[in-house]
Formats: structure tokens, sequence, C-alpha cells
């Protein structure tokens, strides 16, 4: 049977339930950390005359965001002593994740960076992988809480609290050094952490239940299979049902259809990223000043990524995630001619200020609708390790192309570089519509099937 969808009266009360707007509060504390080991970090090691190369290197700790789904069978699979059976599988590890980022906030608030440079690189690498492990179980709660329909509102509210969460680590915190001292900064952003410890410990954990009973017989079988009947080594065996199964659940779920999937992740926000570190130098070459920049860009933008990303979650809620899906795709190309046109017009803010309106809601749309469509991929068994996966491959092809945009923006221009961005998004277009009517075919089949 074909999946009902919400009217958009109940698609608007969608952000009332409790689950949904406690995740703006997790959204909060997952963005809290993330300046705090990286802009506002190096901010910091500047006041203190670190030299540039060394906070260069510095950049590195970002590797652990960028790795995170190492880790995340450990997630799914090793249960806390004590804390797992009081707390559940995720409020656990969510609570450990949130007080390490805490601890080493507090910690680096202590450490003087002119004494004790190793100890600052130390702590802060302990912060970053504590915050990727903390966004590794929120993705992974936030999948398993609510139905498919609601995963748009629950990303758009963990946006917007991630989005909050910036500004408070960016601006705010540079705003309290300034005031004070860069150590009494640092223990406020420690304490503010206490905001997604209280959330963790007022939601409700999911049920595993069904999907534990569900995975046990099919990693039964696949241990057999690789191990062989018999004695098993417990190392060995843990690694075939934490890491080798996830990967085989979601190939036997999806036959070929897989790789396709995977192709689908890694170039459906490739016209998006491709443009991302060009941003910046393209106003600024345009002729747009600095205070333009952060008024319009920066400001003006922020209040339209939220409205789009509200919007995205009202659309999945409504409409489900299919048509939406291809929605995104289609505006966030259509974007880039706006700025190939921004291009050829000049440094007017007028024209600056409706491209960043139409490229912020584009982008709050699709970053919504295709964070539901990742989360309605995943096994709730493996949520941890394939939705970590699948986040890592959605930005890296994008990533990769961006590296090469300069090369294109001295050899042809800026408007060249953009029409090219737009053409870029046509294969997830194509990809988009082919992912619909695959999904609606597939429920024209279900009342036939179900005879």
């Amino acid at each position: 049977m074909a999946e009902e969808k919400l009217s958009w009266g109940q698609a608007l009360r969608v952000y009332l339930k409790p689950r949904v707007l406690a995740m703006f509060f997790l959204g909060f504390s997952a963005g809290l950390p993330f300046l705090l080991v990286f802009s506002t970090l190096s901010a910091w090691l500047t006041d203190y005359g670190v030299s540039k190369t060394t906070i260069g290197f510095f950049a590195l700790v970002g590797l652990t965001y960028s790795i995170k789904f190492a880790w995340a069978p450990v997630i799914d699979h090793l249960k806390l002593p004590f804390l797992t059976r009081w707390m559940g599988k995720r409020r656990s590890w969510l609570v450990v994740s949130q007080l390490g980022v805490a601890l080493g906030l507090l910690t680096l608030s202590q450490v003087n960076p002119q004494l004790a440079l190793t100890q600052v690189a130390v702590v802060s690498v302990v912060i970053a992988f504590c915050a990727a492990s903390q966004d590794v179980v929120i993705d992974a709660y936030r999948i398993e809480s609510v139905r498919e329909e609601l995963q748009g509102a629950m990303a758009a509210n963990y946006v917007f609290g991630y989005r909050v969460a910036l500004l408070v680590a960016g601006g705010g915190a540079l705003f309290l050094a300034d005031i004070g001292t860069w150590s009494s900064s640092y223990m406020t952003m420690a304490a503010l952490m206490g905001v997604g410890v209280i959330t963790t410990l007022l939601v409700a954990e999911p049920d595993h239940t069904r999907a534990q009973d569900l995975a046990e017989p099919f990693e039964h079988t696949w241990v057999d299979r690789i191990m062989g009947s018999g004695r098993h080594s417990p190392i060995k065996e843990w690694f075939v049902r934490a890491v080798v199964c996830p990967f085989l659940e979601f190939f036997q779920r999806n036959g070929r259809f897989a790789l396709v999937l995977l192709l689908f992740i890694g170039i459906y926000r490739v016209s998006d990223l491709a443009m991302g570190v060009m941003a910046n130098p393209f106003y600024l070459d345009l002729g747009f000043s600095k205070t333009d920049i952060a008024q319009i860009v920066k400001v003006y933008g922020f209040f339209f990524s939220i409205a789009g990303a509200y919007l995205g979650g009202l659309l999945v809620a409504h409409y489900g995630i299919p048509r939406p899906l291809i929605l995104g795709a289609v505006l966030v190309a259509a974007t880039n001619l706006l700025f190939a046109n921004l291009a050829l017009i000049g440094p007017e803010k007028m024209w600056l200020a409706l491209v960043i309106s139409a490229d912020n809601i584009s982008a709050g749309i699709s970053n919504t609708v295709f964070i539901a469509y990742l989360s309605s991929l995943v096994n709730q068994e493996y949520t941890a390790t394939q939705y970590a996966l699948f986040s890592s491959l959605m930005t890296l092809p994008g990533k990769f192309i961006s590296a090469f945009s300069g090369i294109v923006v001295d050899t042809q221009g800026y408007a060249e570089f953009f029409v090219y961005a737009a053409i870029l998004g046509i294969p997830a277009i194509l990809l988009a519509t082919y992912v619909w009517w695959r999904d609606a075919r597939q429920q024209a089949a279900e009342p036939t099937t179900g005879q």
C-alpha cells in the first residue's frame, strides 16, 4: 500500500512533537564544538603569538570528522558498562561524548598555548573525537526516533540548532574573549554543552527490539559463512557482526541498485559543494566589501537558510521524500546560473541579496530533504555505521572537484565556472528522477503483490 502523506496542517504540527523539538537542542550541542577547535581556536592561538605555520597544522584536527565512520561500528555494537543498561544504547553514548566535549573544553580553558602548545593540540584532538562521536550518535538517534515522514522536520530542527551554535561558538566566543579572557570564553562554552546533556537525559531511548530481532539471524548466517561453523574467535566474530555485516546488509537489501544509490549519494551535492571554496573570493573580486559580505551573505543568508531547511521538512512531511528530492537537485543547480548572472552584472547589492536568498533557500531545502533520504536508506540495527558512511560519501566527490575550481576561474572566469557548476547538477537531477520513478513503480506494484 502506498505510504499515506500528511496534510499541510499535520505537516506543520510535526514541528511541535517533543522529539522533533529536542533535535534543536541536540543540533546545538553538535554544532558548538565545531568552531571551537577550528577558526575560534585559530584566533586564540593568534592572540598568543603562535606562528601561522603551526596554526595551519591545527587544521589536521578536522580529519577526525572525516573518518568518523571508522569507529561508528563500535558505537553501534559496544555496550557501555552500567550506562547502557540505565540509559539505553544511544543515550549512553550520547551523554559520554557530550561530557567528553565539555571536559575537553574545560581543560583547554586552563591551558596557556605559549607554554603548553602540545597539550592544546592533544586536547583539541580529544574534543574533536568526542564531537565527531556525538555527531554519529545524534544521527543514529534522529533516524531511529521517528517515522520516515518526520525525518525532514528532525533534520530542519537539527540544522537550525547547529547554525545557532556556530554563531555562539564563532562570534559569541570571540566577544566573550574580547570583554574577558579566552579562558573564561572556553569555560562558558564548556558550560553550554550542558544543553546537550540535559536534553539527552530528558529524551526517551528509541526502541531497538525489532531491529535486533531481525539482525540476529542475518548476522549469525554471515558469521558462519565467513568463519565457518563451530567455535569462533570473539574478536573476529565481533568484527564480522559490527563492521562487515552493515555493508553486506546494505548490498543484500538493495541488490545491484545499491551501486546506483552510492553513486547518487556521491553526486547529489556536487553542484553545491563545487563552488564552496570560491564563494568569498568571488564576492571580493566582484567588488563587494567585507561589510557587504558579512551583512548580506552571512547574516541575511542565515535566516534564509533556516527558512529553506524548515520548508524542506514541511515538503517531506506532506509529499514524502522522492519529489522534494528532485526539487532540491533542480534548485541547487539553477542557483548556480544566478551566480553566473551576478558575475556579469557586477557588485549590485540588490542582486547579491536576491542570489543569496535563492541560494540559501535552495540549499536549505536540498540538504534537509537529502538528510531525510539518507536516513531512509539505513537499517536501524546498523544506523550509526551505515549513516556515517553515507554522510562521508555525500561530501567527498564535491570536495574533490572543488579543489580544481580555482583553475577554472583563473582560465575562464567566474561566469563560466558557475555555468559548469550548474551542469554538474544535471546527473543528480536525472538520478533523483529515476529514484522517484522507481519508488512510484514499487508503490504501484505493492497492492498487486499483497493480494
